[in-house]
């Protein structure tokens, strides 16, 4: 596709691709590339992130980062997210990624669907992070940033997990949001986060009752029926200070 592009004259075609849209936790991370022509440019195990290993990610990351003409990575903090909404987001940040390439490219592919407001010739391509090799490069610079961010925020949060999943839902993941709640890298409109945050709310109020319930019965027990202190029958010897 790439090759196509070039023979038409688009000199510099880029790719633009996006990491976390699904996941319920951790930022958006947008990634643009623009790989030379010709051998150079073939990038050695270069394929869908998706379907590489962690460890092949980091290697072709490598190469790409060696080898790219121009590449950037742009990251939407999750308060981004909750305050604008997932697709206005990620609109801006394939936008962002693409206007910071240096040299600017002449034409851009995107995965999956259009990114109006580019300012340059685009086409949409159904897969093609399987299918073109610059946007294969974009998809592994933004899943490997996005990992090593979400590994940062293990060690914050290491009680979610998040060096396993990296914030999408699993079951191990929505266990850990029933036992403890969301945290601030939790995006809010997400209806398993919702969920788990009202019922972790209802759980600290009904905490609090219980607490408050044995608390009465403790000064109940205390004080008796009417008031007084309960000393247990004992009466001092007259005589005895008291």
């Amino acid at each position: 596709m790439e090759r196509s592009l070039r023979r038409r004259g688009f000199t510099a075609v880029a790719g633009a691709d996006e990491a976390g849209r699904g996941a319920c936790a951790g930022p958006l991370v947008a990634a643009a590339c623009v790989l030379p022509a010709g051998r150079r440019g073939r990038v050695p195990g270069l394929a869908d992130s998706k379907l590489l290993t962690a460890a092949s990610r980091d290697r072709v990351h490598d190469e790409i980062v060696a080898r790219a003409v121009a590449w950037s990575v742009v990251v939407i903090p999750v308060a981004d997210l909750d305050a604008r909404g997932m697709h206005v987001t990620n609109l801006e940040a394939l936008r962002r990624a693409v206007c910071a390439l240096d040299p600017a490219a002449d034409y851009v592919l995107t995965d999956g669907f259009p990114v109006p407001g580019l300012g340059r010739p685009n086409l949409a391509v159904w897969k093609g992070d399987r299918v073109a090799a610059c946007v294969a490069a974009a998809s592994v610079l933004a899943k490997v940033a996005r990992d090593r961010i979400m590994l940062d925020l293990h060690e914050r949060f290491p009680q979610y997990d998040f060096a396993v999943h990296k914030g999408y839902t699993t079951e191990a993941h929505t266990a850990a949001l029933e036992r403890h709640g969301p945290c601030p890298e939790h995006r809010s409109r997400f209806v398993n986060v919702v969920r788990a945050r009202e019922a972790h709310i209802r759980g600290a109020h009904i905490r609090e009752a219980h607490s408050r319930a044995a608390h009465a019965d403790r000064e109940l027990q205390l004080t008796g029926p009417g008031g007084m202190v309960d000393d247990g029958g004992m009466r001092p010897v007259s005589g005895e200070p008291r």
